[in-house]
């Protein structure tokens, strides 16, 4: 009986999904890839340095939405055209490293802050850090990959029921925002907090990290 289980391909699927792919393997994935240095930290970092915690967060909002557009866009099949359209791939590199090389030459710009009201700065709307988040996070043509090559592992088999498919899509989708406040929310908190100087210096590092991460992008494009 167990070798007749296993001859079926629906089935064999759904073993490697639920044996070899569990949630906490999908966890410690997102949790290596949100670690990494990129355009996603670095802009929350940034934000947090020149215009206090609440910009910060503000920017970690945009990230987390931009990452559940990804789900859904990546669950409706867009990686696929992505990877059938190379074009359209270098198109979103190139928009997104000029886009990144933009934010940074304003993070390089603006002032430092100092004092005890630092982390509650108006100089930037939370709506603008929102915006600049969530618009980093959907030019990122990576992130659409990961929703075909990675993401779909994880989903049950096609003979799963609708209601067993999308209550694992969205624990997949709650997995990953969760980890991006957890680590993201971390940084903003500690770039964000009242300092009795100005530290430009920092500031100013973030802001070529995030023109160094667009000179990769930009360069990827132009190899591919």
């Amino acid at each position: 009986m167990v070798e007749g289980a296993a001859s079926h391909p629906h089935q064999r699927w759904a073993l490697a999904v639920t044996e070899s792919n569990p949630l906490w393997l999908y966890f410690l994935l997102v949790a290596g890839i949100v670690a990494l240095p990129g355009m996603d930290m670095a802009l929350v970092t940034g934000s947090a340095l020149a215009h206090g915690r609440r910009a910060g967060f503000a920017a970690l909002g945009g990230i987390v939405a931009g990452g559940l557009v990804h789900v859904g866009l990546g669950v409706a099949g867009l990686g696929l055209l992505l990877q059938a359209w190379p074009a359209l791939f270098n198109g979103l590199l190139v928009a997104g490293a000029a886009y990144v090389a933009w934010l940074a030459w304003g993070l390089w710009c603006a002032p430092a802050l100092a004092g005890p009201d630092a982390s509650a700065a108006p100089g930037r709307p939370a709506r603008q850090a929102f915006a600049s988040g969530a618009l980093t996070c959907l030019l990122n043509p990576k992130a659409y990959l990961f929703g075909v090559a990675v993401f779909p592992q994880f989903l049950p088999p096609p003979g799963a029921s609708a209601t067993d498919w999308w209550a694992r899509a969205l624990g997949l989708a709650a997995i990953t925002a969760s980890t991006q406040v957890a680590v993201y929310g971390g940084l903003a908190l500690l770039a964000g907090r009242p300092r009795s100087a100005p530290r430009p210096h920092l500031q100013r590092g973030v802001a070529l990290l995030l023109a160094g991460t667009a000179a990769l992008t930009l360069a990827q494009a132009w190899r591919a």
